[in-house]
Formats: C-alpha cells, sequence, structure tokens
C-alpha cells in the first residue's frame, strides 16, 4: 500500500492555483490578497477631531497661577464662535481665546491643536468654563497618524477579513487582485442512491456525499457546483464529467472505489487520462482514487461510496489541494498533542483519522481527546459520530492501541484548524 504522505505529495503535486482577479472589495472577505496595496492618501486624509468637544489652542487653556487679589486660581473661559459637523468642508480659522464647537471626524479649524472634551467643560453654548485643559495633540487625529502615502496597507499573502475590508475601503480601493476560490464539482454515483427529496424504495439510500462533500469543498474555501446524482451508464457519465472538467479545478466523483461502479467509472473516463484506484496506508478510506483528466489535466478524486469514510478522505487528501489553490502557505489542519480520556484501538500498518471529541483540562489547560465510533475498522459507517466530532485524532501505522492519558496527535476540525 502506499503511504499517506506518499499520496498526499502526488495530490499535491498537481496543485495549480487559479490565475488572480480583481474583485470588488465585498467580494474579497477570506481570500488572499494577490497584490501589495500601497496607498495614495494619508489617512486620515486631515486633522480631524477624535471626540465630540471643542477645539482649541491648548495655550489658552492656561489659568494664570493667582488672581489678582492673589488668592486663587482664576477660571478660564472661553467663548463658542462657531461649530464644525462631520463632513462639513467650509474652513474655519480658530482665533486666539476661542473655543469651535466640533463632533467627531470634524476637520480642525486652523490653529487649533487639541480637543476639549465635553466633561471637561460645564458643556456652555455661547461660552465654556474649562473645567480640566488638554495638551496640545489631545484627542486629535493628525494627517496620516494611520497610514501615509506609499505605505502597504494590505500586503500581499495577507487573508482578507473585515479588517482589511475596512481599511481598503478607507485608502479608497473599490477592487482588491485576490487569489480566487478554486472551482470545485461534486458528483455522486451508485444505482442504490436517491435525492433527499425522494422517498427510498427497497435498496435505495439517500445520496449523502454530494451534500457532504460540497459542504466540506465550502469550508475549505472552494467555488462548489453539487452536480448531485449521475448516471451510472458510461456515456452519460462521460458527458456529465467532461462538461465539470471544462469549468472546475477540481472534480470529486464519490461512490466509484468498489464493485460494479468502479468499472463502470473506468469504462467511462478510461480515454480522458490517467486515473488509478488503489489501496492507502490509511483508515477509514483505504481504497481510493486519484488522477488528473481533461485536456487541462484536472485533478480528479474517486472517493468511497461510504459517507464517513468520503468525508475523511476528502479532509487528508482533497482539503489540502484546495487550501494550496488558495494561496495559503500552510494548507494542513493544525494539529496539537492531547492526552486520551479512554484506549483508543488502531488498525495496524495504517494511518488512523480517527472521529474524536476535543476538550480542555480545567485545571491545568491541557487538551484531552476521547475517541468516538466504537472499536476500530468497526464504525466507519457511523455518520451521527462524526457530526458529534471537533477533530481528528491521527494515529501512526506502527500504533495498534493507545493507553489512558498517552499523548497523541489531534488535528483540527471545523473554523479552527
Amino acid at each position: 500500500m502506499r503511504s499517506v504522505e506518499d499520496q498526499q505529495a502526488r495530490v499535491t503535486a498537481a496543485a495549480v492555483a487559479p490565475r488572480p482577479v480583481r474583485v470588488a472589495i465585498s467580494e474579497a472577505q477570506g481570500l488572499l490578497c494577490a497584490e501589495e496595496v500601497v496607498t495614495e492618501r494619508p489617512l486620515p486624509g486631515f486633522d480631524q477631531a477624535a471626540i465630540d468637544g471643542y477645539a482649541v489652542r491648548s495655550v489658552d487653556l492656561q489659568a494664570p497661577a493667582e488672581t489678582d487679589g492673589g488668592s486663587a486660581p482664576a477660571e478660564v473661559t472661553l467663548p463658542v464662535v462657531g461649530e464644525v459637523r462631520a463632513g462639513s468642508r467650509q474652513p474655519i480659522r480658530l482665533q486666539p481665546r476661542q473655543a469651535v464647537r466640533v463632533d467627531t471626524g470634524a476637520p480642525l479649524p486652523t490653529l487649533a491643536d487639541a480637543v476639549l472634551p465635553l466633561d471637561n467643560t460645564d458643556g456652555g453654548a455661547a461660552r465654556i468654563k474649562v473645567l480640566e485643559p488638554v495638551r496640545s495633540g489631545d484627542y486629535v487625529r493628525r494627517t496620516g497618524d494611520d497610514v501615509q502615502p506609499g505605505d502597504v496597507a494590505v500586503r500581499a499573502g495577507t487573508i482578507i477579513g473585515a479588517a482589511q475590508v475596512g481599511l481598503l475601503a478607507a485608502v479608497g480601493r473599490d477592487k482588491v487582485l485576490v487569489h480566487p476560490r478554486p472551482r470545485l464539482s461534486v458528483i455522486s454515483v451508485g444505482g442504490e442512491l436517491v435525492d433527499v427529496d425522494r422517498t427510498p424504495g427497497p435498496g435505495q439510500v439517500y445520496d449523502v456525499n454530494s451534500y457532504a462533500l460540497a459542504a466540506a469543498a465550502r469550508d475549505a474555501g472552494a467555488d462548489v457546483n453539487r452536480v448531485g446524482i449521475a448516471s451510472t451508464d458510461p456515456k452519460r457519465l462521460r458527458e456529465v464529467v467532461e462538461g465539470q472538467l471544462i469549468r472546475a479545478e477540481i472534480v470529486v466523483i464519490a461512490g466509484a472505489v468498489g464493485g460494479g461502479a468502479l468499472e463502470e467509472v473506468r469504462e467511462a473516463l478510461s480515454d480522458l487520462g490517467e486515473l488509478g484506484v488503489e489501496r492507502i496506508a490509511m483508515h477509514p478510506g483505504s481504497v481510493q482514487g486519484f488522477g488528473r483528466l481533461g485536456r487541462d489535466e484536472v485533478p480528479t478524486f474517486l472517493l468511497p461510496a461510504n459517507p464517513v469514510s468520503a468525508l475523511v478522505v476528502f479532509e487528508v487528501m482533497v482539503r489540502p489541494l484546495i487550501r494550496i489553490a488558495l494561496g495559503r502557505r500552510q494548507p494542513m489542519r493544525r494539529v496539537v498533542s492531547a492526552r486520551t480520556v479512554a484506549p483508543i484501538t488502531s488498525i495496524p500498518g495504517r494511518k488512523g483519522f480517527l472521529r474524536g471529541r476535543l476538550m480542555r483540562d480545567e485545571t491545568t489547560g491541557d487538551y484531552l481527546v476521547q475517541a468516538l465510533g466504537g472499536a476500530a475498522g468497526s464504525s466507519s459507517h457511523l455518520l451521527a459520530t462524526l457530526a458529534e466530532a471537533n477533530c481528528l485524532v491521527i494515529v501512526d501505522p506502527e500504533v495498534s492501541e493507545i493507553r489512558t492519558g498517552d499523548p497523541v496527535d489531534v488535528a483540527f476540525l471545523g473554523q479552527r484548524g
């Protein structure tokens, strides 16, 4: 049997990232930036108030040490000579010993070097009493404090999230060059399959794989086309697959690695390219297929009919290919070490990817893991346990049993992975 690592290397060698495309910033979230976004204007673009208050000259807030009578400090009062709201385009020049009412984000009047918060005054309308002075620069956003012209706002290789979208908008970019989502098509084959909107007859089962694998591909970042159930007639199956090879960078066919379905798929696709089915030293999902089909040599996977096995093979083999196509530097799931809370058995000679529940020890903060699904080799059909799992317990091929309390590698599933 081929090792998991050898098969992963073979698969990832076929990765081809789609060419970067320019998209609206509203469509860029979750994608990898493919350019250095250099700003042309400062941010903020003008001196502005950072808080509601009064624009002042800080030097005007200093009271004389004593009154003329020499008994107590004199109060500082300033006339309020105007108001500037956010978005105002009317320039105002502040004169000595004056104040101008300003809103947060409003342009600062000329000569003002500070904003006096409302709470530092008596809140007067025509005249204010200064209760606590401020220093020069207090509560002021200076031109270019955030970004200067020529600065890189978003670097190539950065995952564009909410903050990056906001910054792109703030520097006036409506579009950005990104690595697009790879297009992936999911096909199910099998004469026993019916769609979820029909009632299964004798010997029939619902098409779980096309739905589950499409969801897994979306979670990985792909742009997914769920084809659904394809006919097992070789001519019609070939037409379906050829249609997807034109539109997709990755094709996944579930239910095509055993029995009569494998022969039908081989007959239908034999002259489209090399597509080998072999045993990989892993469980579940040891029997799987991979090749490159069509004129563009599109990476194509044949996955087991068993939904749990199909999802595990997808996780181990297909997901890394999607992540590489997205431009991610680390295509594999994050792996941590955890202590087992119960014994775990695995099939010797195969690398185990077992469903598990990851927890934290409240006292030590260490990771703890419980394997789900029962004895090794007897529970690969239990889809409910996969729905409960938040990790995969990774067991080396030479290990058949892990005792309670022993450390084991665990790969996160879901968004944290």
